[in-house]
């Protein structure tokens, strides 16, 4: 598996990996309690100038957002077929700017800095008996380096579809991406499982 981690000298890079996973959970709750259609769009605006700072080149980082921004525009498509105008706008703006400052996250942080803290935040809810703090450490892992594997398969997708002459539809993309992501979903968790790496707790 690939990592989405990028080698740079940004202040995102020199930020510790802590501060950055409590910033985006802190952007999160201030996108999702505000539907202030202004304020959502300056959020935007910066944190997508905080991404496209940190020295990727321009396509290579729009690259990486693609299959994000798809599912999103098809989220807001569906609030926008129940909902007003409004509130799909907010939706779209909401994802996007969180979208791209956790995109900007991931591309600065390595995977191990990721399991290290996720596992640490996950202690007390392990000595209260809720979870095992090394399995979700080892989940959010996972997660983090699947991201590179689905970026590469919707692009093979819709490279297949351009070659058969067929018109690239939201449809039409996510149905197989879906399913193969499944699929090599079950295998890993199987794989792990044979390995005995998942403490099981009783």
């Amino acid at each position: 598996m690939q990592s989405l981690y990028v080698e740079g000298t940004s202040i995102m890079h020199r930020l510790p990996a802590r501060s950055k996973l409590l910033v985006l959970a802190i952007l999160g709750v201030i996108l999702f309690t505000t539907r202030n259609i202004p304020l959502l769009s300056l959020g935007v605006l910066i944190t997508g100038a905080v991404y496209f700072s940190l020295g990727l080149p321009f396509g290579q980082a729009t690259a990486r957002l693609k299959p994000v921004l798809l599912t999103i525009f098809v989220v807001a498509l569906f609030s926008l077929a129940f909902n007003p105008w409004h509130g799909a706008v907010v939706a779209l703006l909401r994802l996007t700017a969180l979208m791209l400052f956790a995109a900007a996250v991931t591309a600065t942080t390595t995977i191990s800095e990721f399991i290290d803290e996720i596992t640490l935040l996950a202690r007390p809810l392990e000595r209260a008996g809720l979870v095992a703090a090394n399995d979700v450490g080892l989940a959010v892992g996972l997660v983090v380096r699947f991201v590179p594997e689905i970026l590469g398969r919707y692009q093979a997708i819709k490279e297949a579809h351009t070659a058969r002459g067929i018109k690239v539809r939201p449809v039409t993309v996510l149905a197989p991406l879906i399913i193969l992501t499944l699929r090599d979903a079950d295998n890993i968790a199987a794989a792990i499982d044979a390995r005995g790496v998942r403490r099981h707790v009783s």
